[in-house]
């Protein structure tokens, strides 16, 4: 076929190579890529996405200004549903910034995830970065050789999937933010929060787990003094309360935390999802995760360190969950989980909280249209009654 009748009869020409070689004009070299794969969580705000580290190396034979190197960085969006090919994309994008001279070299060794006023004070290389709802998106920058921070995210915080990322050039290093692995020591009781929290931040899949777990049982050995762990795995209300309420929770040592059986029971009813009356290993590192997350919430908006949100801190602890309810309902959950002047606990916001998140995503998997659910007896009082 002529190149004229090629031009009559198509409109694009799509090439497909393994590696981006062919956008380099120096003949002959070769380009490194790194591949990374990941998770979105949902109701994580923006900061707790998965955040990556990525040193561009300068190359010394280029023929081209030593002042810039080429770099694809290329986000696919994998779901792991048993019809994935038709399930709809999430709408996906990226964010790199810069971390020089913003942060030293000690900062970036010590691999601590960034925080969140990090991305709220400085600008991201691709400013103008647009979110696509394809299966892949791709930027190719001209970026100097230094170290930058890689956030890949959804355009909604309330969305979950796995991902992969890629990035080539001709020389980088790529990895993951709190992901090495370092020497962790058996701690006490009093030690397990701050234990705990290091490894939520620094260890991901099946490594954090078996970290979790050896940690967790020594804690149930000293706080419920059991002699064989593996004898009774799960834990039950009654357990649960004594672990909360042993534990030396930071910033809270001036105020007795007292998460009574009730509130215990709500939680454990919660996250109980195959009703067996009692939390398993697995349960009780989802609840964690999210005490974790609640606790650094409330202590942001308890302003006055007074243990308690009013009723305009319990406003600003909600959104800052990334969770959307209105006037009217916060109100009206000052009221019933709050104090007669209408104060809410530590222990009442985590259930409030828990009972919000589960309750929402239970809508989200029931619903077939988006605008409600259907319904029969006694699925509507095993829901209504038993949470």
């Amino acid at each position: 076929m002529s190149l004229r009748d090629f031009k009559i009869h198509f409109v694009d020409l799509v090439i497909c190579k393994l590696t981006p070689d062919l956008m380099s004009q120096e003949d002959g070299k070769k380009w490194m890529y790194s591949l990374k794969s990941g998770r979105w969580v949902k109701g994580s705000n923006f900061w707790m996405n998965p955040q990556y580290w990525l040193n561009v190396l300068p190359v010394e034979d280029s023929k081209k200004s030593p002042s810039t190197c080429n770099v694809v960085i290329s986000l696919m969006q994998k779901h792991s549903t048993k019809h994935r090919n038709r399930a709809p994309h999430l709408f996906i994008g990226f964010y790199s910034i810069s971390l020089l001279p913003f942060f030293p070299e000690q900062y970036q060794e010590s691999n601590r995830k960034l925080p969140p006023g990090f991305f709220t004070r400085h600008q991201p290389v691709n400013k103008h970065q647009v979110f696509l709802d394809e299966r892949e998106v791709t930027h190719d920058f001209h970026l100097e050789p230094c170290v930058y921070v890689i956030v890949p995210s959804t355009l909604e915080p309330q969305q979950e999937s796995e991902f992969i990322l890629r990035v080539f050039s001709r020389k980088h290093i790529l990895r993951i933010f709190n992901n090495l692995i370092d020497n962790i020591f058996l701690l006490q009781a009093n030690d397990f929060f701050d234990t705990l929290k290091e490894i939520v931040d620094r260890y991901e899949g099946k490594i954090w787990e078996d970290f979790f777990t050896k940690h967790f049982e020594q804690v149930k050995k000293k706080i419920l003094k059991f002699s064989s762990i593996s004898q009774n795995p799960e834990i039950n209300a009654v357990q649960l309360q004594r672990i909360l309420n042993n534990i030396s929770w930071r910033n809270f040592q001036s105020f007795r935390l007292n998460f009574s059986l009730d509130s215990c029971q709500g939680i454990l009813a919660l996250l109980d999802l195959n009703a067996t009356g009692t939390l398993s290993i697995q349960e009780f590192r989802v609840l964690w995760k999210r005490l974790l997350f609640y606790l650094e919430v409330f202590q942001k908006r308890d302003t006055n360190r007074s243990g308690k949100l009013d009723l305009v801190e319990l406003h600003a602890a909600v959104q800052e969950t990334g969770i959307s309810l209105s006037n009217e309902v916060c109100n009206l959950m000052a009221i019933r989980y709050g104090d007669p002047d209408l104060q809410i606990s530590f222990e009442s916001f985590v259930f409030f909280m828990l009972r919000v998140e589960i309750m929402g995503e239970a809508f989200r998997n029931l619903t077939q249209d988006g605008k409600g659910i259907y319904l029969r007896e006694s699925e509507w009082m095993m829901m209504t009654l038993y949470s």
